[in-house]
């Protein structure tokens, strides 16, 4: 295609790895890593959060909740990034031998976490108030009738949201090039300056993003119908965890 050299993947870039292709492949993997790793992150933390803000009798819990929402969703990720990587060190010298790996993996997982805890109050406060009532009913404590009743179902509503969710924390994690993770941003940046073929560079980066991002919706789609609840339609937006 025009000028177009794919053949400068099968060139050796020096160093430790034979090939350009290969150095993709490599930077391929340290992006699912990241994205993998803070989606464990986002999902503990944002589930967490969510439930605390939807707690009956909770107030400075749910003010909590709200805060964490506010605060993680409100500032730039890049800058949350910087902030985690040259702040936060500072601030607690325990985590200054922490690489930059973890950081950025507790950057972008704080960050969707915010995301996740808002879709995950909008599931449970979607779900109809008997759900809830049910649980008091047969004995459940709050934690009992989240964990067997309130949660199974918002999980399931909120799944569609999380597949948007997990597509953009992979997406995100572009940005861990600020603060030199070989992923395929830095890969692209470095191997388009050497061989100065930016554009087959980036094309290469931009079909491993496509086939990534589409791999977790195939993913997502068949958690979905796998957990599916025949017939269940959520009833109106009455707070099921109020």
């Amino acid at each position: 295609m025009g000028n177009w050299d794919w053949q400068v993947f099968l060139q050796d870039p020096g160093g430790k790895i034979p090939t350009y292709w290969q150095w993709l492949v490599s930077a391929w993997g340290w992006t699912v890593s990241v994205s993998l790793c803070s989606l464990v992150v986002a999902l503990v933390l944002g589930s967490l959060v969510g439930v605390i803000r939807t707690l009956p009798d909770s107030p400075w819990l749910v003010r909590f909740g709200n805060a964490w929402v506010e605060l993680f969703r409100n500032i730039p990720l890049l800058v949350q990034i910087f902030l985690w990587y040259h702040v936060v060190p500072k601030m607690f010298p325990v985590m200054a031998g922490l690489p930059p790996f973890i950081l950025v993996v507790f950057a972008l997982g704080f960050f969707t976490s915010a995301r996740i805890a808002e879709q995950l109050r909008s599931g449970i406060q979607a779900l109809p108030k008997g759900q809830r009532y049910a649980g008091m009913a047969v004995g459940f404590t709050t934690w009992q009738y989240y964990r067997y009743v309130i949660l199974p179902m918002a999980y399931r509503i909120i799944i569609p949201p999380l597949t948007s969710e997990s597509m953009n924390i992979f997406k995100n994690s572009s940005v861990a090039f600020a603060v030199s993770i070989p992923e395929m941003i830095q890969f692209a940046m470095q191997a388009g300056e050497e061989t100065a073929r930016v554009t087959e560079m980036y094309m290469a980066v931009t079909v491993l993003y496509v086939i990534s991002a589409m791999v977790i919706n195939r993913i997502m789609a068949w958690v979905e119908k796998k957990v599916r609840v025949p017939g269940f339609v959520v009833a109106g937006t009455g707070g099921g965890g109020h």
